[in-house]
């Protein structure tokens, strides 16, 4: 149950027994494979056992992730000290270090203005507000990986305040300008979310599972890799919507009028922002160019939010209050520990080759075309993109390098798909329940638009996106 409800237990005891049910079932019912220790067994029903947890919640997920790792290291073959040692992964701290940017950038106001700025510009017309909201979103996901953060606290409010310039409210109104507003710049932001390394908090982990597969990913290859068709999306998107869901208003004047009030109110630079500015120019310079001069990108990032507090720009009381970042801190540190072990162990190899053996004619084409379909759609049983990408991600991987497939594309490909897969539900990822709960798109609406446009992002990044790729030699 949500821990959010006063009303309701923080804990659902009838949900952590068909947990606890779930491992027993690994453990006990399921045949081991002979090539397994016992303790890995134990490990994998711990990991299943968590990753549905994080689907069901019995109890808040870092608070269950804490529960698995210490039962890790009392059931699953890791010490204390191999179990916790997740926590000082360098990919975990360079997710926190742009948590607490992010919460600078919102905090000085540059975010708001950077926002502002792309619907003066843009704003116009009722497509002009979308691709402006949708610019603003692809700018912001370049340093925070919260897209709750930067969609549901900079996108959204703004969208509102336009929709409601022109009289267009949840209900009879809706249809004026704001439903249209809704759905194509939840889509899109949906997009942003795969074009980035840090287009949402569990990009690295993907890259790290990448990583235990034998391939690289860093902020630069992301980035090379999500531009071009990231780039596409956004622009046809917004185009196919305007057809599903056509507003009344197209054209939108005041939106820019209101963009250059707001900004006008907002004044000059102020001195955080320029320095946020600054820092956040030069984080982005310094992850853009990690490859020539070597300095890890989490290093930078740490930098950045050390600039940050030494200039006074984000204070401690800040850090400490983050309260997603230290959430995400327990949750993921430990899932990265976890599906490391699993891998250590040998259980990742065992189910490709196990998958391998029985799709043993196909050639891995026809398998990657099939198993991508499969993944994408499969999100519509996921309410989290983490637990998506920790369900099935490794699996893949794993599937695809026993058949021999280019890895550079296997990993871009199933990365890329999580987060555009989102798309699909109102449920899909943190931000889409806050766009829904403002009730200006119907249900109906809502998953018609999320099927078509999925059809949509899947050819433009077969196509474009694999050929790509192909040019930058990713496979």
């Amino acid at each position: 149950m949500k821990s959010n409800n006063s009303t309701r237990p923080v804990v659902s005891f009838p949900k952590l027994a068909l947990l606890a049910a779930v491992f027993l079932g690994i453990v006990f019912l399921l045949p081991r494979p002979a090539g397994l220790e016992p303790a890995a067994w134990r490990l994998l029903g711990i990991f299943v056992a968590t990753v549905l947890g994080l689907m069901i919640e019995p109890m808040p997920g870092g608070a269950l992730v804490l529960l698995a790792v210490t039962l890790a290291s009392i059931l699953g073959g890791l010490t204390i000290q191999q179990a916790l040692a997740g926590y000082g992964d360098p990919t975990v701290w360079l997710v926190m270090a742009a948590f607490f940017i992010s919460r600078a950038l919102i905090n000085t106001g540059l975010a708001r203005r950077i926002a502002l700025f792309f619907v003066r510009l843009f704003g116009k017309s009722s497509l002009g507000i979308s691709y402006a909201l949708s610019a603003s979103d692809m700018v912001l996901a370049s340093i925070i990986p919260s897209n709750a953060a930067r969609s549901g606290g900079v996108v959204l409010p703004i969208m509102r305040s336009i929709a409601e310039l022109y009289g267009s409210q949840p209900g009879a109104t809706a249809a004026l300008l704001g439903s249209f507003l809704f759905t194509a710049v939840y889509q899109n932001i949906c997009v942003t979310a795969a074009m980035f390394f840090t287009g949402q908090a569990s990009n690295p982990l993907a890259a790290q599972m990448a990583a235990q597969a034998g391939y690289t990913v860093t902020w630069t290859s992301w980035f090379l890799a999500g531009i071009v068709p990231g780039l596409c999306s956004l622009t046809i998107v917004p185009m196919v919507v305007l057809r599903l869901n056509p507003p009344k208003i197209r054209h939108t004047p005041e939106a820019a009028a209101f963009a250059s009030r707001e900004l006008a109110a907002m004044g000059p630079l102020s001195r955080e922002e320029k320095i946020m500015a600054t820092v956040f120019a030069t984080v982005c310079g310094m992850w853009v160019t990690s490859g020539w001069h070597k300095v890890d990108i989490t290093v930078t990032a740490l930098l950045g939010s050390a600039a940050l507090l030494v200039s006074g720009v984000l204070k401690w009381e800040d850090v400490k209050s983050e309260r997603a970042a230290w959430d995400i801190f327990i949750w993921y540190g430990g899932l990265l520990r976890l599906g490391k072990a699993l891998g250590d162990a040998g259980v990742t190899t065992e189910f490709a080759g196990g998958v391998a053996g029985i799709f043993g004619g196909a050639s891995w084409e026809l398998l990657f075309a099939a198993g991508l379909l499969i993944y994408f759609y499969a999100h519509y049983g996921f309410a989290s993109i983490t637990a998506h990408m920790l369900a099935m991600y490794p699996a893949f991987l794993a599937l695809f390098a026993a058949k021999a497939a280019p890895l550079g594309l296997v990993v871009y490909a199933f990365a890329c798909f999580t987060n555009l897969a989102a798309g699909l539900t109102h449920y899909g990822t943190t931000p889409s329940p806050m766009f829904y709960a403002h009730g200006y798109v119907s249900f109906r609406r809502w998953w018609t638009t999320g099927f078509v446009v999925s059809l949509i992002n899947i050819a433009i990044w077969s196509v474009v996106g694999f050929s790509w790729w192909k040019l930058l030699g990713l496979w």
